[in-house]
């Protein structure tokens, strides 16, 4: 039945939100606010209904953010915007499962592209987008970056802003956080770079780290702009590139030179145009290319030997030197 006012039918009505373990908090007996449209939303700016509870003892207040539909599309928590399976940045669940995300980032269609979501989802029940068709290699990759253990720490007070000016005078009865901040790169995070995975430190962090634990570190030769795939199964070059853009869908024409696929040696070579655009595409080639059906792991390739030049002969004591040319006055 279509609500009464035409301007609020694509208003977001909720009895519960859709939240992650570590947002809920240890507290059991949780008690919560609720209220209709309270604000909007912080990816599509429909007013949605906002939720607000105490996690637990010493913890901060914390809201939702975002709507049920944005969380949905994503499958993320409405508070932090951590993916509720794996409890990861999108950015990073993305990147490991090889999903280009196609929800608009600027205010055009935003709210026409919700609304179209939301009646998908009044058809279909779990998350509309993440993970579907996902290959072996992306879920063990983020089954090993998947913290294992609740982690309530995300729920500490803020940093008390007088205290830091050296102007609190409530002591131990001050709510927030007696502590100096620390200016990191994690320091600056924002919500729409975290919800639509591009550009947020904690990914970048994340995907870094796992990169260097796979053996891909950069090396210190900025000259080597390639990676090796060694042992591959009867394949073709083809086959390789398709393999290679199913895994960074974020892949640009600009940033490839080119695969080469050696035959007789079963390895093959991707090189990039450019060191920057190796070093970006290594975070997403850290979980292998599914190759004929198997994981195929990679490695930054050698620097080419550079060449010597050629010594000059030694003068032989018995080769007569050559005699000067006369030269005309």
């Amino acid at each position: 039945m279509p609500k009464a006012d035409i301007n609020k039918a694509g208003w977001e009505t909720s009895d519960f939100p859709i939240l992650c373990e570590n947002c809920l908090g240890d507290n059991a007996y949780i008690r919560m606010s609720k209220q209709e449209f309270g604000k909007e939303c912080g990816s599509c700016t429909r007013p949605f209904t906002v939720f607000r509870w105490n996690p637990g003892n010493g913890a901060r207040f914390k809201s939702t953010v975002v709507c049920q539909t944005c969380a949905k599309v994503k499958n993320v928590c409405q508070t932090c915007l951590l993916d509720l399976e794996y409890g990861l940045p999108t950015q990073v669940r993305d990147t490991a499962l090889g999903v280009k995300g196609d929800a608009p980032s600027s205010e055009i269609n935003r709210e026409y592209y919700a609304q179209n979501m939301e009646a998908k989802a009044r058809r279909f029940v779990g998350p509309l987008r993440a993970g579907r068709g996902a290959d072996g290699a992306g879920k063990e990759m983020l089954k090993k970056l998947a913290r294992q253990a609740p982690y309530y720490k995300r729920n500490a007070p803020q940093i008390c802003s007088f205290f830091v000016k050296g102007q609190c005078t409530r002591g131990a009865e001050c709510p927030y956080r007696h502590e100096l901040p620390e200016k990191t790169e994690l320091s600056n995070q924002k919500l729409q770079d975290r919800y639509h995975g591009r550009d947020d430190p904690v990914a970048h962090k994340i995907l870094i780290q796992h990169a260097a634990d796979a053996g891909l570190a950069p090396p210190e030769d900025t000259s080597v702009t390639a990676f090796m795939l060694a042992s591959l199964p009867p394949t073709s070059q083809d086959a390789i590139l398709f393999a290679l853009r199913q895994a960074v869908p974020k892949l640009k024409d600009d940033d490839l030179r080119g695969v080469v696929y050696v035959e007789k040696s079963n390895c093959a070579f991707i090189n990039f145009k450019t060191r920057a655009a190796a070093e970006e595409h290594v975070k997403a080639l850290a979980r292998g290319l599914e190759i004929g059906g198997k994981t195929v792991g990679l490695r930054w390739a050698r620097a080419r030997p550079k060449k010597t030049p050629a010594a000059a002969p030694k003068a032989d004591s018995t080769t007569p030197e050559p005699r000067p040319e006369a030269v005309e006055a």
